[in-house]
């Protein structure tokens, strides 16, 4: 890329949406060099920030035109690196794109912008009495397009599903500047589930710029409880025997030791600092239905070993007791300054073996462990916690990172439960897909972009263009800034 296309591009792009809209300046440009991951980072040429489809359109046209990649970024709140501009070229922002364009109560469906945040959208919804059920940690941050990118998930995605269960339809620009609308309302769309290889693509298929969403009903009662254990192997059994006696909790998250304490000093949740590990169970549902689930979660919890099991006494406790949960990322910086998080999956009965692993791998390459996941859908997150000004730090936490992943796998999990494979990930694809897979993944995505324009060096392997990505300048400014998660 010259200098001079560069500024041709630039002046184009401003003559189509406006130059307040075009950044270009090394300060700008540095806020749209990583995500929420630690590792990956790299900057763009330039930042676009359009305002409708249309001048999404018009920004997609000229950088194909120029051969330009493009990247789609909503809050930059990912944690695979899938907003990093690995190649560079034009980082699409879609924070101007945030409205809730209408709610249809009747038909529980609402048509957003992708830059609406998640819980902005629950909040338009609740005086209809309904909510947008998947809710991943970020939810206060995250944005509804990023969360379909990445097929977020959530802990209340147990009993409700992750992003792509609740996104019925898409208002996609394609990789020719094309704009194309992917199934609707209708019940059963006719032809291929081209919405469903959209949702979860990473933005490697096009960019969604409105997205018609399933909205829930609210429930008519929660119940929210913290089970306390001194032992980590009671905590993982009462997971599996709560499944296995017919209930589906809204959520069933665990917290191992050390987390449990990071997130008591920060948040003050009201968790025993001295617990080996806590389990946040909710159920929801009609009264007479969550009556009966609490009374059998007493038991088994009691049968499983759980020295003390509390239940949220009204809606003041049960938001401080998520409060803990959704900080628990935030809390770990009270003990280094940055993380490395995976994501892997593994059948519950095999809990207690990966999280003994995460022990055994961390204390090896002389790093801390953090434990706080989704137990009831065996999503694992161990955190391995580090600081980046530590020479030779970043080695060991992404070949720590590496082994857990491949635990996972060997346990007949996988490596992604909600984050995407981004950057981070996507070498490892070839651990559980065939070359034959991938060639035909790599068709599927040459359908869509022929010319790979839309974030390349994402989610699939691709060969030796994209083997040198920029990984460590910015992890080598990360260690010079002292920056903190």
């Amino acid at each position: 890329m010259t200098i001079e296309s560069r500024e041709q591009i630039i002046a184009q792009l401003r003559a189509a949406i406006g130059a307040p809209y075009v950044l270009a300046r090394p300060e700008e440009l540095m806020l749209y060099e990583y995500d929420a991951s630690a590792l990956d980072m790299d900057a763009p040429e330039i930042v676009a920030v359009p305002g409708s489809t249309a001048d999404v359109a018009q920004v997609v046209r000229i950088a194909a035109a120029a051969g330009w990649p493009l990247v789609a970024r909503g809050a930059g709140t990912g944690l695979s690196g899938g907003s990093v501009p690995a190649a560079g070229g034009v980082v699409v922002s879609l924070a101007r794109l945030d409205q809730v364009l209408w709610i249809d109560p009747a038909a529980r469906l609402a048509r957003v912008q992708p830059g609406v945040v998640n819980v902005d959208l629950s909040t338009a919804a609740g005086p209809h009495g309904l909510h947008f059920a998947p809710d991943p940690s970020s939810q206060r941050s995250s944005t509804i397009g990023g969360n379909a990118a990445e097929n977020a998930g959530g802990p209340h995605c147990l009993k409700y599903g992750v992003t792509s269960n609740h996104i019925v339809g898409a208002t996609v620009v394609l990789a020719d500047g094309s704009v194309a609308e992917l199934s609707g309302a209708a019940a059963d769309a006719p032809g291929y589930d081209l919405l469903g290889t959209f949702v979860g693509s990473e933005g490697t298929l096009g960019i969604a710029t409105e997205l018609l969403v399933r909205l829930t009903p609210n429930p008519e009662a929660i119940r929210t409880f913290l089970a306390i254990y001194d032992d980590l192997d009671a905590a993982a059994d009462t997971v599996s025997a709560i499944i296995a006696a017919g209930i589906v909790p809204a959520a069933l998250e665990m917290l191992e030791g050390l987390g449990v304490r990071l997130v008591e000093e920060s948040v003050h949740a009201g968790y025993p600092t001295d617990a080996r590990a806590v389990l946040l169970i909710e159920i929801d549902g009609l009264h007479e239905e969550i009556e009966s689930q609490a009374e059998q979660i007493a038991v088994i919890c009691r049968e499983h070993g759980a020295r003390e099991l509390r239940a949220a006494r009204d809606e003041a406790q049960r938001q401080k007791l998520w409060a803990g949960r959704k900080g628990a990322l935030a809390a770990c910086a009270r003990l280094k300054p940055h993380y490395h998080i995976q994501d892997g999956v593994v059948p519950r009965s095999r809990l207690t073996e990966v999280l003994r692993f995460t022990e055994e791998v961390a204390q090896r390459y002389n790093l801390h462990v953090v434990n706080i996941f989704h137990a009831g859908d065996g999503n694992l997150h161990p955190l391995l916690v580090f600081d980046l000004r530590e020479p030779g730090v970043r080695e060991r936490a992404i070949a720590a990172g590496e082994e857990i992943l491949r635990a996972c796998v060997a346990a007949g999990g996988t490596i992604s439960g909600e984050h995407g494979i981004g950057i981070e990930k996507r070498d490892y694809m070839r651990w559980i897909f065939s070359d034959d897979d991938i060639a035909a993944m790599l068709e599927l995505r040459s359908a869509f972009d022929p010319h790979g324009i839309m974030n390349p060096c994402k989610q699939l392997p691709t060969g030796a263009s994209c083997a040198d990505i920029k990984q460590a300048r910015g992890a080598a400014r990360a260690m010079a800034q002292g920056a903190w998660i």
